[in-house]
């Protein structure tokens, strides 16, 4: 298995306005930056924060799947199919774009969240009608399984179903306490960590020879072979990570980033 961590100074930077909204990216779009240019079909990624309240205005997009993912506050939404809506600190705005549509979004003051673009094959996408849904934080399963909480945001038993091949996981893990998540032959594991510090590893019998990620970090697991990942919180403080899961490889053509 190979993990890899990058550190916020290896991911691509963004703002809207004048700095009203700025971006730490992961995943950056083309010529941003960003060490990680894609994982598999995850397209984009990007953690955005809000200094006051500020509206991102009317703009189109086509064939992805854009998922916004609200951390903290409330996030206006209105688009082209006639949808007005707002989010709150938890819930999730999913916009299959197919055809085309435009949408503004805006950030009340100190509000977070992540914005992450799916890929599923664009001309096949291109040729559906777009969709916008939303959902709030309590409509989504979670369970406790020796502390470690477990939010399914995407997923066959979850509210989000999406084209793209992928799982997405808001995992909180207490603290001095690991939790092992199987990783499948050719998949990838993103993780973003949300918050705390902690470990990451392969071998439960050798996690002390694991690397150390922090709040920020930008971690990339793949597998050649079916193994699992673990992460573990440090004594200090809980661990809060998203997770989603994605093919290495597709069988279909993917937009160049170079």
């Amino acid at each position: 298995m190979d993990i890899r961590i990058y550190t916020r100074d290896e991911q691509a930077k963004g703002h809207f306005g004048d700095g009203e909204i700025v971006e730490n990216k992961p995943i950056g779009f083309p010529r941003e930056g960003s060490v990680v240019t894609r994982v598999g079909p995850l397209f984009y990624w990007a953690w955005a924060k809000s200094m006051k309240t500020f509206e991102i205005p009317l703009h189109p997009h086509s064939g992805f799947e854009i998922l916004s993912y609200v951390l903290d506050g409330t996030v206006g939404h209105r688009d082209t199919l006639g949808n007005v809506q707002r989010v709150t600190t938890g819930g999730v705005q999913i916009m299959q774009t197919g055809s085309g549509a435009h949408h503004a979004e805006e950030l009340s003051q100190d509000s977070e969240l992540f914005q992450i673009w799916f890929e599923p094959h664009l001309a096949t996408a291109v040729k559906r009608p777009p969709t916008y849904n939303q959902y709030d934080h309590e409509e989504f399963p979670a369970e406790v399984v020796d502390g470690v909480k477990v939010k399914r945001i995407i997923g066959p038993d979850t509210l989000i179903q999406l084209v793209t091949d992928s799982l997405m996981n808001d995992i909180t893990i207490p603290a001095g306490h690991s939790y092992s998540v199987s990783l499948p032959a050719g998949y990838a594991h993103a993780v973003v960590v949300v918050e705390g510090n902690g470990l990451v590893g392969s071998n439960p019998d050798h996690l002390t020879e694991a690397q150390s990620m922090k709040t920020g970090d930008f971690v990339v697991a793949s597998a050649e072979v079916e193994g699992n990942t673990i992460y573990q919180a440090t004594e200090a403080a809980p661990l809060r990570i998203v997770l989603i899961q994605v093919p290495t490889d597709v069988d279909y053509p993917l937009y160049r980033k170079s």
